[in-house]
């Protein structure tokens, strides 16, 4: 049986931006943290920001690893407007070396065949506007290492009323961090971690830059903040840690930001760390809880009660879920407990049962390619 592939959709030269030439006459990209240093051909270590002659380019301009529809709880966000749909898109590449990553047939490919789809910024925002989305998430891998593309698309999905989401580690310079999230809706922030030596030994990168971007999303933007940390056995996992990390989110962010601990399963070169218990998960929500964090989530493990919202003031049920689906939903339009009428922290419109989207996933194409 022979097998037909698909047409490769070719590099892309986009010109990219955050660069100065270096003393030496490398090409630095000021993007991140890391400051790659490049000669004419060499790449980052994000392997998708190359050098060309005197430029720097984005070769995954207008390319996708593929275009799906899911639930805004997925991404994950549970205070931005729930129970609605959001077109996720990614690309590939990934300026951390996490040894546990999640997404590895994306993040941390070579191979540029990956990507398969492509579609320009105003393809993308109509087709979410026309699958009936209320948003349109940068995911799958950092969007950070791709802002260039990303930014257009989010000028295109705001030209049509749609919001737009960041899933991301957050490590970004600041010059190039203010004008990304600039354009950005929502975020969720991966904290991997709270210890400079997990940061170094198991992503290649470092923490402050991390905290520093949560810092200034959450006192320096109207960007709706999430966070989401994967706990592995053994390595970030102590109630210590967890401990530390959810004052921290406490003290300089505010008890109302979100915090997901989400369920690690062996992967890439992480493949001999069992999967998260079920009960660490249900031990450090509750750390976190006492710790005086008003919302933590429960992430990858079936658990009603760490998948509820409740309100802050009367500890009233105010969104229930089963994984992804809404079960129940009272809070008021304007985001109120309808007890208390106290607000709940987030980004709330008028829900309607029926028109939620639930847990489907749903992969679409947004651009058929000639043979």
């Amino acid at each position: 049986m022979s097998t037909i592939l698909a047409p490769r959709v070719a590099e892309s030269a986009h010109p990219a931006r955050w660069w100065h030439v270096a003393a030496d006459g490398r090409l630095q990209c000021d993007l991140c943290p890391r400051d790659c240093r490049l000669h004419d051909g060499q790449r980052g270590a994000c392997f998708v920001r190359k050098r060309e002659g005197e430029r720097m380019v984005l070769t995954t301009y207008g390319r996708s690893s593929g275009f799906c529809v899911d639930p805004i709880e997925k991404k994950p966000l549970a205070h931005f407007y729930p129970g609605t749909s959001v077109l996720s898109f990614g690309t590939a590449g990934c300026n951390l070396a996490c040894k546990f990553c999640q997404n590895s047939d994306i993040s941390k490919t070579r191979d540029m065949d990956r990507l398969m789809d492509q579609a320009s910024s105003a393809e993308i925002a109509q087709a979410a506007a026309r699958l009936g989305c209320r948003s349109v998430a940068f995911t799958y891998n950092d969007p950070v290492i791709f802002a260039e593309y990303a930014l257009d698309v989010a000028a295109d999905c705001r030209a049509l009323g749609l919001k737009t989401v960041a899933v991301t580690a957050g490590y970004v310079h600041d010059a190039p961090r203010r004008e990304f999230f600039a354009a950005m809706d929502a975020a969720n922030v991966d904290l991997k971690a709270f210890t400079e030596d997990f940061y170094y030994k198991l992503t290649g990168s470092h923490l402050q830059p991390v905290l520093d971007t949560l810092k200034y999303l959450v006192h320096e933007t109207q960007v709706w903040t999430e966070i989401t940390t994967l706990v592995i056995p053994g390595h970030n996992d102590s109630d210590e840690e967890i401990g530390r990390l959810a004052a921290w989110v406490r003290d300089e962010l505010g008890p109302q930001v979100p915090l997901h601990l989400s369920a690690f399963h062996p992967d890439f070169r992480m493949q001999d760390v069992p999967a998260t218990p079920p009960g660490t998960l249900r031990r450090a929500r509750r750390i976190a809880l006492d710790a005086g964090l008003q919302h933590v989530y429960v992430g990858n493990v079936h658990d009603r009660a760490g998948d509820t919202t409740s309100c802050t003031n009367c500890r009233a049920p105010l969104i229930r879920r089963d994984w992804y689906e809404i079960e129940d939903y009272v809070l008021d339009a304007d985001g109120r407990c309808p007890h208390c009428r106290v607000p709940l922290a987030g980004r709330f419109e008028a829900f309607d049962k029926s028109q939620q989207f639930g847990r489907r996933r749903v992969p679409v194409v947004l651009k058929q390619r000639s043979q």
